[in-house]
């Protein structure tokens, strides 16, 4: 008997914890019309649960451990909803949910921490914009999609060549990331280099405010852009049938045009996906007339596979995209520039490969652990009167491995590993490094503690860059950072999150090595193999609300650079472009940002924005370059059934606080007015969209254009979107 009873106690210990766990199930409808909806993802974030919805709007989670959680239902544009429920031992609690379309929308973001969690339960600041919102923001280049995001302005040399500045942090302290993989262009290089991006093509686009090195290197120091595809997250699920999108997209002031479609097919536990499509601007018109080759075009394409098992899952894609776009005003800081402008364009392909394999629970203390392997291959041209006068190539395999712990009482949290190796060179008459190979690995962890109601953070990150330049001094860097956190629940719906980031940022190939005249950032640039690693000490305090009726945030950022690298203008002019060289001194960046939607009446909503940076040299007290101006918005959303009204006015203050080598900015103020109209359906979405922007063709330039003196920016235009989204 006794040999029986033990055969049988791994059966008993199995059947005993299968009755201490509960489960959930429900429906998920539409709102008014009362019909189920399919695939929509019911998430418990806390417990990195999530499954989606069948055929009549059911789902059922099983195997949750006790206790009290929030779930959220996500559906596209829908409006998230989130509601608490308490799971018992051995049995299963019902929970429906009804989604509609509403102004303030749940953020769900998977950048902050590299898990999903909602923005508002995130330590770090972030911004979350989804789908259909990106849908009537379509453009050629990154810094034009982000540019009216709290915290975000756009550094360009012209419309094609724009990138998102962070709290006034640009180029190589500002990570864009793919799909939670560095996109592999050269945009942080030069102020004339583009970040290619369709924005219609993307399910959500993150922006993370402030220092995000632990999980993703010494080049976030200022933050992360993430652009989300949606087809190589962790925890993509395995749905039967076909899904997609179709958006369109007209406008005038730049003659914009674009048309972009995709979908995806699930058979079983496969998916198949392809998307393609482009955007087309001509040469903008302002105020003061038309800037002469301004104009640029993006094509893509992509296309990939995945298989998703209970256990095991992988999937794989391949994309490429190609472009021009034009410089303005180029050919006049040529150390012998031509009598008339001649036309300087740029022309890329970016051709990326992409493996992304996953295990559920591969350990008993593991939930889950991701590897994910990304190639990318980024080769551009600098034309002058179509010939080809520099080729640049850019070569970089990137890899990451993560291991989410399993949640143990209060203990949560993940750890991993990542490593790149990028091969860099330059051809022809604007060389200004040799080739140069750079290998960069590092080990990092973050941890989770929760002692109710308050939740902590902590983690580190240990990253070795090195350099190896053909014919000059080979470098290396090793540097430690880390981060403690705090997150306090205040009222309902209210919370405080502080922050303290210690970060290093090893010194950029540009800033190390180059040397020679460079257009791009209208110097003549001189670098420095001797720099030391940055180290940086921050606070970020931020206070938020999210209600049915009010969301607002407002955050508090002061960061203290030591050796801080910057490009310092000598006093001497050489190729007629004045003379700049590579060094390192101590500054620090202060700064505010706040945002407030408020419903004052049930169809109207207030919307107000603010953000302010001051960046400065500490010993003598000299602004930095190319800091943005103070900015508010103000606006409102009027609603009626499914029709928006949206005016708004952008209001920019004149920028004093200059580097000696700029030149002030006035301000400038700009009326706005977007509207939509929205049908919603059981298996689609059509969004009519329509903006009017600068309606008073207002004259004013952006500070952080390398070329304001010469080109304003956009006067007044308007643009026609229609957007379907069916599954």
């Amino acid at each position: 008997m006794g040999t029986h009873w033990l055969l049988a106690l791994p059966l008993l210990i199995s059947t005993a914890w299968a009755q201490a766990e509960g489960g959930l199930r429900g429906q998920v409808t539409l709102e008014g019309a009362g019909k189920p909806l399919h695939h929509a993802t019911i998430s418990i974030l806390k417990l990195n649960r999530s499954v989606e919805t069948d055929e009549d709007g059911m789902y059922e989670l099983r195997g949750l451990p006790p206790g009290v959680y929030d779930v959220v239902a996500h559906l596209h544009s829908f409006t998230d909803s989130r509601r608490a429920v308490a799971v018992g031992a051995g049995g299963t609690v019902t929970l429906d949910f009804v989604l509609r379309l509403a102004p303030v929308r749940e953020q769900i973001t998977v950048t902050a921490s590299g898990r999903e969690q909602t923005a508002m339960e995130a330590f770090q600041s972030v911004t979350a914009i989804d789908t259909l919102d990106l849908a009537h923001k379509s453009a050629t280049s990154l810094g034009e999609v982000l540019q009216n995001e709290p915290g975000v302005a756009k550094r360009s040399f012209g419309p094609g060549t724009s990138r998102p500045v962070i709290r006034g942090f640009d180029g190589d302290r500002v990570l864009v990331l793919r799909d939670g993989m560095p996109t592999g262009t050269l945009s942080s290089q030069s102020g004339d280099h583009g970040e290619p991006v369709d924005a219609t093509t993307l399910e959500r686009l993150e922006v993370v405010r402030g220092p995000a090195t632990l999980l993703y290197g010494s080049n976030a120091i200022g933050g992360v852009v993430n652009a989300i595809t949606g087809h190589h997250q962790a925890h993509q699920h395995p749905h039967e049938g076909l899904r997609g999108h179709l958006t369109t997209n007209a406008g005038s002031g730049n003659a914009h045009a674009g048309a972009s479609a995709g979908f995806e097919y699930g058979v079983k536990q496969w998916l198949f996906w392809g998307h393609g499509g482009g955007q087309r601007t001509g040469d903008y018109r302002t105020p003061l007339g038309t800037v002469p080759n301004s104009g640029a075009f993006l094509d893509h394409a992509s296309g990939g596979l995945g298989r998703y098992g209970e256990k095991l899952a992988f999937n794989a894609g391949y994309s490429v995209e190609n472009g021009r776009y034009g410089v303005p005003f180029a050919s006049r800081f040529e150390a012998e520039p031509p009598p008339e402008d001649e036309p300087v364009d740029l022309t890329f392909r970016r051709h990326n490969l992409r493996f992304h394999a996953g295990a559920e629970k591969p350990a008993a203390w593991l939930d889950r652990f991701d590897l994910i392997a990304n190639y990318s291959s980024w080769n551009h041209n600098e034309l002058s009167e179509d010939a080809v006068q520099t080729r640049f190539f850019n070569k970089q395999f990137s890899y990451r491995g993560v291991f989410e712990q399993r949640r143990r009482g209060r203990l949560s949290g993940s750890f991993g590993f990542s490593g790149m190796r990028r091969s860099y060179k330059a051809i022809g008459a604007e060389i200004l490094a040799p080739p140069v190979t750079h290998d960069g690995v590092a080990a990092f962890g973050l941890e989770e503690i929760e002692v109710a109601p308050v939740r902590f953070q902590l983690g580190g990150r240990l990253e070795r860059n090195a350099y190896d330049p053909t014919g000059l001094r080979q470098r290396s860097f090793t540097g430690l950072s880390g981060a403690a956190g705090m997150y306090l629940p205040l009222w309902s719906g209210g919370a405080l999150a502080a922050n303290y980031s210690r970060a290093f940022r090893a010194p950029a190939l540009e800033e190390l090595y180059n040397r020679g005249p460079h257009i791009g950032n209208l110097a003549f640039e001189i670098g420095n193999p001797n720099l030391a690693g940055e180290h940086s000490h921050g606070l970020d305090l931020s206070v938020r609300h999210q209600s049915a009726a009010l969301r607002a945030e407002a955050n508090l950022f002061s960061y203290w650079l030591d050796d801080f690298v910057f490009l310092a203008p000598t006093g001497q002019v050489r190729d007629r472009l004045m003379e700049a060289a590579y060094l390192q001194a101590d500054s620090r960046y202060r700064g505010l940002e706040a945002r407030l939607d408020a419903r004052v009446h049930s169809a109207l909503w207030l919307n107000l924005g603010l953000d302010v940076v001051d960046a400065r040299l500490r010993a003598a007290g000299t602004p930095l370059p190319r800091i943005p101006p103070v900015r508010g918005r103000i606006g409102f959303d009027a609603r009626y059934k499914q029709l928006s009204l949206r005016p708004g006015l952008v209001l920019a203050n004149a920028q004093r606080k200059i580097f000696p080598s700029e030149t002030p900015t006035a301000g400038y103020a700009l009326v706005n007015l977007d509207a939509s109209y929205t049908i919603p359906r059981q298996h689609f979405i059509h969004v009519f969209a329509a903006s009017l922007f600068n309606a008073g063709d207002r004259l004013y330039r952006n500070h952080l254009s390398l070329i304001k003196e010469l080109a304003p920016e956009i006067g007044r235009g308007v643009k026609f979107t229609y957007s379907l989204r069916f599954f």
